[in-house]
């Protein structure tokens, strides 16, 4: 078997981080984004990959060889963004008829890999939301079948969302909805969707099962990124990553602090993830991502996302304050 991520958008909605760093690449708990998901499928038995890279691709072609060195991994080239669809269409030679497992890039799921990997049915994860009509979305029958999927309807049938997890036993029928669509032109949403291949296939008998995530975080955004921060920081740290202590400074945990860096006269945490070779001094930092090789001087951030190599400096403040009196400074 053979995992597919697909890491080649742009990312618009975390620019300007996402100008100069992929997406995936953006520091979380301690780690990147592509790396909690490799990481995971690595567990789960998976050595294989293949990473269709698009926008600075070269900057995830030369983080995963240095990284995982020891796996086998193809690099697909998607010069025109055109979904993802189009993306897994193009891994086609690569793949060369073997099981698949596509994996999206922005995605982080909880669930048992290895009982879906081994699964004798392909398999789509799925999750129950308040609001579908952003996702794609699958039906199913009474059987416990998947019966259609359909991508951003805008009346849903079912509150069964796509997690951006597939399994595909049936990889050649894949390729060929896939290479169908594209040469009729058949997109939603002004893209070729992989969603529209996956009816396809249930259209020509192909049978998906579905499986419920324990957990499904959305990295696509600012508001959901610094949340799966929190979160993940909570699973992955707190236990058996104890923190250095730094000169004069209270670390409220969860925290992730990477190698190199000097932190003195500040207050970092709780829910704060710091990169490698960042400079802290007289700062409060908290529910913030702060990337590798910055500078933080005399600033107050709660709710940030500071991308690597930024320089920032507050305002130093003098203040004669006298009893009973309460000052925001916020």
């Amino acid at each position: 078997m053979k995992a597919i991520i697909p890491v080649a958008g742009a990312g618009t909605k975390l620019r300007p981080h996402t100008y100069t760093q992929p997406k995936a690449l953006i520091p979380l708990a301690g780690k990147t984004i592509l790396s909690i998901i490799v990481d995971q499928l690595v567990e789960a038995g998976i050595n294989e990959f293949v990473f269709v890279v698009g926008y600075l691709g070269e900057k995830i072609q030369h983080y995963v060889e240095n990284k995982y060195s020891e796996l086998t991994c193809h690099f697909v080239q998607q010069n025109s963004r055109e979904g993802t669809g189009h993306a897994i269409l193009l891994t086609r030679e690569v793949v060369a008829g073997d099981e698949i497992l596509i994996v999206l890039g922005d995605t982080i799921v909880e669930t048992d890999l290895k009982e879906v990997i081994s699964a004798d049915v392909s398999q789509l994860g799925v999750k129950k939301v308040d609001d579908p009509r952003n996702f794609g979305v699958a039906e199913m029958a009474e059987n416990g079948i998947i019966s259609r999927v359909i991508e951003k309807p805008q009346i849903p049938k079912s509150n069964l969302a796509l997690v951006g997890l597939y399994k595909i036993r049936e990889s050649e029928q894949l390729y060929k909805c896939l290479e169908d669509n594209y040469q009729r032109q058949i997109k939603s949403h002004d893209e070729f969707q992989l969603t529209d291949a996956l009816e396809c296939m249930i259209q020509h008998g192909v049978k998906f099962n579905a499986f419920k995530v324990a957990n499904w975080f959305d990295c696509g955004r600012k508001d959901t990124l610094l949340d799966t921060n929190a979160i993940l920081l909570k699973k992955y740290k707190a236990a058996n990553n104890p923190v250095l202590p730094y000169e004069n400074t209270i670390i409220i945990p969860p925290v992730s602090i990477g190698e190199g860096c000097n932190i003195k006269n500040s207050i970092i945490g709780p829910n704060v993830a710091v990169g490698d070779n960042t400079v802290i001094s007289y700062s409060i930092v908290k529910d913030s991502i702060i990337g590798s090789f910055s500078n933080l001087y005399e600033v107050v951030l709660k709710s940030s996302l500071i991308g690597s190599d930024a320089n920032i400096r507050g305002l130093s403040q003098s203040l004669n304050i006298g009893d009973n009196t309460e000052i925001d400074l916020g």
